[in-house]
């Protein structure tokens, strides 16, 4: 397959606005059709006057993320409805992002997430032990936010901010990131013209900017040598033009990712393990047996092997980060496709993890896909849950050390019975949420 010929031939183009009329409660699956549709191939869904090329093969994302990645920015669909959220560090491009690149990577170390997972399995439990009443009913959603949002701002925020400011955080990142998804699918509607969900985002930011711009503040008044996020940046900026504002764009761009991340995708356990039983049961025994009746410690993490397995699947199929757009700066080929400076290009894990070409039984769940050495044969890009190439996500090895504590942390002591009728599907917003109102009782694991 030939990615940088030179040849002018113009990708096929797929009829999408029917198919999202008929999908119009569920847009994701809009998606899945196009891209059976295309089978791999480089294709432009036209969306009207907007005709995004929709990236799927593994060859091609190699391309845009990595071989010719200066190429592709992160920029227009998706990015500029969340750009006064996300603002100029962390999740932009150029000078911006290298320099918040540079100040992050070393926070984000395997061996600095690590000296945090004491601390990090002692805040789970504590808020396990506090939060969740067996016999009672949780909506999913809302209890895997009240045990993450205070665990990373814990970590990364600092001890003392306010259990008030984190209870405002939470429910403001929630709509930041969901209430723009109309302009997810409407790019070209100009900001002049008000969509629903504007306002509301809006007032998220600013209760964001309420409780991040204090921290600073906070932080810049103090001597000891915190180790803290907030004290990190900085200490990092001293004396910069702008670091206030830079600094809290990085602050919300790192909470904001670590927090809806694995909101999103421990959301998606435990409809998984009740629709898998015999999985389910294989995930119980083991946290049965290397943790007990807890509480589940670091030094219970090595030999969760196949609760594991289980995430690595479950990212698989519901990545949280589910889209994954970029623009064009020049004109380009891709496998003899001519591509225009410009042009918009949707990459898609969701997509890409469920090509039949490269995943043997694509759509159903199974865990021993990722035993170790079975990943030998897989393409390098049929794979990427946390995207890849130079804007790789940092925290990968933080997601899997906190997804494998809240989940053990809860299975060590309770069961889970879901409430729920007929499939569960996605929903759309900036990432791959189950539907809302998902709820589940806990009942004590010996009693289940």
């Amino acid at each position: 397959m030939s990615l940088g010929g030179v040849s002018s031939r113009r990708a096929r183009t797929l009829p999408f606005l029917r198919s999202l009329a008929r999908h119009a409660r569920t847009p994701v699956h809009a998606f899945e059709e196009a891209s059976r549709r295309a089978g791999g191939e480089l294709v432009r869904l036209n969306m009207g006057p907007f005709r995004p090329y929709l990236v799927t093969h593994p060859e091609h994302v190699q391309h845009v993320l990595k071989t010719n990645q200066p190429n592709y920015v992160r920029a227009g669909m998706f990015w500029d409805p969340l750009a006064p959220l996300l603002g100029q560090g962390i999740l932009s491009e150029g000078e911006g992002w290298a320099a918040s690149r540079k100040i992050l990577q070393p926070v984000f170390t395997a061996r600095y997430v690590n000296s945090l997972a004491g601390h990090m399995a002692q805040i789970i439990t504590g808020l396990i032990d506090v939060t969740l009443v067996p016999g009672r009913r949780f909506d999913i959603g809302e209890l895997i936010s009240t045990l993450i949002h205070p665990t990373i701002v814990r970590l990364f925020l600092g001890a003392t901010i306010s259990d008030e400011d984190i209870g405002r955080l939470a429910p403001a990142y929630d709509t930041g990131v969901t209430a723009r998804s109309l302009r997810l699918l409407l790019p070209s509607v100009p900001e002049r013209f008000p969509l629903p969900g504007d306002r509301a985002f809006k007032r998220a930011i600013r209760t964001i900017d309420e409780v991040v711009y204090p921290r600073i503040q906070y932080a810049k008044t103090r001597r000891e040598e915190d180790a803290d996020l907030v004290s990190r940046l900085v200490r990092a900026r001293p004396g910069e033009a702008d670091a206030d504002r830079l600094i809290r764009d990085d602050m919300v761009a790192i909470h904001g990712a670590a927090t809806e991340t694995s909101v999103t995708a421990l959301t998606w356990v435990w409809p998984v393990l009740d629709a898998h039983p015999k999985i389910a049961a294989r995930v119980y025994e083991e946290v049965d047996r290397v943790v007990g009746r807890g509480p589940v410690t670091v030094a219970h993490l090595q030999d969760l092997t196949y609760l594991k397995m289980f995430v690595d699947e479950l990212v698989r199929l519901y990545p949280p980060g589910w889209i994954l757009p970029r623009t064009a700066a020049r004109a380009d080929h891709i496998d003899g496709i001519e591509i225009p400076a410009g042009a918009t290009m949707v990459l898609s894990p969701y997509l890409t993890h469920r090509l039949p070409e490269f995943w043997d039984r694509a759509l159903e769940f199974d865990p021993e896909r990722f035993a170790p050495g079975n990943d030998r044969a897989r393409h390098r890009y049929a794979y990427f849950p946390f995207a890849a190439g130079p804007h790789v996500c940092l925290g990968p090895h933080l997601f899997m050390m906190e997804a494998l504590l809240l989940i053990a942390g809860i299975l060590c002591k309770y069961r889970p019975l879901l409430h729920t009728t007929g499939p569960i599907t996605p929903r759309l917003a900036s990432t791959l949420r189950p539907p809302k109102g998902l709820s589940m009782t806990l009942v004590p694991a010996g009693a289940a």
